[in-house]
């Protein structure tokens, strides 16, 4: 799975690589988190970095928290699994990041963090699907149970989720999953192609221009964001 990444590449060379406007000011992030809004390229705004949740939820659910379970999509099944087939049809998006975070077991039974990224720390995309789900409208005031009572509107939730793959060599040393890196080349198709063009994106990025150090316990926490967290660490 992707629980975690990293996005800290200055603004003017995102806006180079991506040829998207941020929405608001981009801030250096070293773990981004679940349930965070963060900078996405959707396929209906490409030349923007909107700030979307992570987490989605389906346009349908009854409740958004259920979109704490859904921060990953399989692409084995992401075109028929009912909380990302809609999404997958029409709402893609890329999730730009320099680097994300893997946990493997030790022999002593612990989990030790794994920062994975480009050896020159170059932003990339990750395959991503989003959603605006609208919560149910309610009545208030004392015309509440009239047609004609005055209503407390809000806002639609938009989020987002990273589609996931097998490991590569590298990768599968840490876990079984990995984020679906994009190419630079297949960004367009992921996001404007039709499903069956997009599903031949979804494969693991080769490991040879990957690497990945172990680093601090630290980034356990969502609540610890600095750049030490990203810093090699023995072990």
């Amino acid at each position: 799975m992707c629980g975690r990444y990293s996005l800290f590449t200055p603004t003017e060379d995102l806006r180079e690589r991506f040829g998207a406007e941020p929405t608001r000011p981009l801030e250096a992030r070293y773990n981004c988190a679940p349930g965070q809004e963060l900078p996405v390229v959707t396929n209906d705004a490409p030349d923007e970095f909107r700030f979307l949740k992570w987490g989605l939820v389906p346009s349908w659910a009854d409740d958004p928290k259920v979109g704490n379970k859904r921060i990953n999509a399989r692409a084995e099944t992401v075109d028929r699994k009912r909380s990302f087939a809609d999404a997958y049809e029409s709402r893609r998006c890329l999730v730009p990041a320099d680097g994300f975070y893997e946990w493997a077991k030790t022999e002593h039974g612990s989990k030790q963090p794994y920062r994975v990224a480009f050896e020159d720390d170059r932003p990339f995309a990750m395959a991503g699907l989003w959603e605006r789900w609208k919560p149910q409208t309610k009545q208030t005031g004392l015309g509440e149970f009239g047609s004609d009572g005055p209503s407390r509107e809000q806002e639609p939730l938009e989020t987002f989720t990273i589609v996931t793959t097998d490991p590569n060599d590298l990768i599968s040393e840490l876990h079984d999953r990995m984020a679906v890196i994009l190419a630079p080349e297949d960004e367009a198709t992921w996001l404007h192609g039709d499903p069956d063009e997009a599903a031949t994106v979804l494969d693991s990025y080769p490991d040879d221009e990957l690497t990945a150090y172990p680093i601090s316990t630290r980034v356990n926490s969502p609540a610890n964001d600095a750049p030490d967290l990203i810093e090699r660490v023995e072990v």
